[in-house]
């Protein structure tokens, strides 16, 4: 008797809609959840070489919160690749201007650093208010 390992063949894979309201929801657990949902973790057929997940819209991105002292202390840094040219944003700036990036960087914290977490980062959709444009697919409801 052998055991035959499965592979999910690109064309096989089911991807599917889900809907994540982050209104008073803590940043890093439900970055935790997306990112699984994103790489496909939760599904029997996950293989870790291939793009096996679903698409996520979050919504209410705004009103993500922090715990503790962080919404006073938390920054992002990014660089200009030139002497001194470290810039850096507060978590208060960064949620009044654009509240999307809080997610989406959190989200990228937790995903391997390959060509793979570009691909799984397409699947995720941000959105600062409570609409989205993707009524269409038909999206399910997740509670977190």
């Amino acid at each position: 008797m052998s055991v035959r390992t499965f592979m999910p063949k690109v064309s096989e894979i089911e991807r599917q809609w889900f809907v994540v309201d982050a209104e008073g929801q803590t940043l890093g657990r439900i970055a935790t959840k997306i990112a699984t949902l994103v790489r496909g973790k939760h599904k029997p057929t996950y293989t870790p070489h291939l793009d096996v997940g679903d698409y996520v819209i979050v919504i209410n991105a705004e009103k993500v919160r922090l715990t503790g002292r962080k919404e006073e202390q938390k920054n992002y840094y990014r660089h200009s690749n030139y002497p001194g040219g470290l810039t850096t944003t507060s978590f208060r700036s960064m949620i009044e201007k654009h509240p999307e990036r809080v997610i989406e960087f959190a989200v990228k914290g937790m995903l391997p650093g390959s060509t793979l977490a570009k691909q799984q980062l397409l699947k995720l959709k941000v959105y600062a208010g409570p609409n989205h444009p993707h009524a269409a697919q038909q999206p399910t409801t997740l509670e977190l």
